[in-house]
């Protein structure tokens, strides 16, 4: 049967109208739910070709290649002999607009409207991509390359700039004392923002309300708030009217208050986006709703949270007016963060570079260079303690999963085998053919 013959048969079988009787109605329903039972016969006709989701044909490749070929051999035309526009990054704008305008005209060619918009989106979505990571690489090959003098020297991590002058080589003196305050520093305030920004955010999910709403308006202006000012805010509040001097302690919460909201911020979507029904089937089996939090919420997003607390850090490590105005300068170890100036390798960095000395430009890109290797490190460690998505697990937590249902299984069929009464024994058992004695009787007076 094909399909027209199967749509026949559904509408030909359609209820009778009103006042026919029940007999012809039921019938009628019985034929449609037999009509529609029926599947349409495939047919030979033929399908129209496969597109493919992935990989790249000889066609792809062909159009990238002529259409980055005519836009470089254009726009070096236009750059070198009809205009007078120079400069190499003029010239690496219009090659790129020229390869994206010739690489559509190429697929228009042989493809539909929707397939050149695709296969152009895809190429600028790439070339987002691949600038991103071509200016982190360039970031990070040019602050190696250009403290690899002060890196070279191992002194630079196990010394501090004491002994050290700016006339001085770079044999002499490091930057240990900026590696440990840093370390100080972010841990204080990591203890701080950590638990006060995912508490806040489970806040404004499982709690919610008016008061909720305003903490999220708060949170959300927060992250645009200048680090000059929460410096200031720390500067004036806590070292004028507390400590009176400056300290890893200050610089720390200045740190903590530039970190926090974008903590919350974080948290708060990463908490969104746990499945409702989990918390449902918590509570259908009579769980509290902060069980279900500790319990399921938490752990679900628990990768998520990761992220959010990495996205901080990375926010927080590398402020540097904040710590100028709470930590102070020093060029000593100084490992108690609530008593006397204690500085960070970003302050470092800057009190480097800002000198005319050659050794001293190489030992400021020697601590950048030091600082973005602290934040990988730093992020290796989250990804660690973190762990995969949820569901995602790895071979010893599956090995884990399965010794865990195995003893389970052991302590259920434990439970029900003691719940059971043993059979009775039948040597015990009474002789249903015996006669039972009967009891002796008192003779009536």
């Amino acid at each position: 049967m094909s399909i027209d013959d199967t749509m026949t048969a559904i509408v030909g079988a359609a209820p009778a109208p009103r006042g026919t009787g029940t007999m012809d109605a039921t019938a009628s329903a019985d034929a449609v739910a037999l009509a529609r039972t029926f599947r349409p016969v495939t047919t030979d006709e033929p399908l129209g070709p496969r597109r493919r989701m992935s990989g790249a044909t000889a066609e792809d490749a062909f159009n990238l290649t002529g259409a980055l070929g005519a836009a470089v051999a254009v726009a070096t035309l236009l750059f070198g002999w009809f205009t007078p526009m120079t400069g190499a990054v003029g010239w690496a704008v219009v090659t790129y607009l020229l390869f994206v305008v010739v690489y559509a005209l190429l697929v228009a060619l042989r493809a539909t409207g929707q397939e050149v918009t695709d296969r152009v989106m895809t190429a600028l979505l790439y070339s987002a991509a691949a600038l991103l990571i071509a200016a982190l690489v360039f970031v990070v090959c040019f602050a190696v390359f250009r403290g690899l003098p002060a890196l070279l020297n191992l002194n630079s991590f196990v010394q501090t700039m004491e002994p050290a002058g700016p006339l001085d080589p770079l044999s002499v003196g490091g930057i240990a004392h900026a590696i440990v305050g840093t370390l100080i520093q972010i841990s204080i305030a990591l203890s701080i923002t950590v638990p006060l920004g995912i508490a806040t955010a489970v806040f404004m999910n499982e709690i919610g309300g008016r008061f909720a709403r305003f903490v999220r308006t708060i949170s959300d202006a927060m992250t645009a708030l200048p680090s000059i000012v929460a410096g200031l805010f720390v500067y004036s509040a806590v070292i004028q009217l507390i400590t009176h001097e400056r300290s890893g302690f200050a610089a720390s919460l200045a740190i903590t208050v530039m970190m926090l909201p974008i903590v919350i911020r974080a948290s708060d979507v990463v908490l969104r986006l746990v499945p409702g029904n989990l918390r449902e089937a918590s509570y259908a089996l009579g769980s509290s709703r902060w069980r279900t939090v500790w319990h399921v919420v938490l752990p679900t997003a628990r990768s998520g949270l990761v992220t959010a607390v990495i996205l901080g850090t990375a926010r927080g490590i590398g402020e540097t007016s904040p710590v100028l105005l709470t930590s102070g300068v020093t060029a000593v170890m100084n490992l108690n963060p609530f008593s006397g100036p204690m500085i960070s390798l970003p302050l470092q960095v800057f009190d480097f570079v800002k000198s005319p000395e050659p050794n001293m430009i190489a030992r400021g890109f020697g601590a950048a260079a030091t600082l973005i290797l602290l934040v990988l490190l730093l992020f290796i460690v989250a990804r660690v303690i973190g762990g995969k998505g949820p569901g995602q697990l790895s071979a010893r937590q599956r090995r884990a999963r399965a010794t865990r249902s195995r003893d389970d299984l052991l302590r259920i069929e434990g439970r029900r085998s003691a719940a059971v009464p043993a059979a009775p024994d039948p040597s015990s058992a009474p002789d249903p053919r015996a006669v039972p004695a009967t009891p002796p009787t008192k003779d009536l007076p």
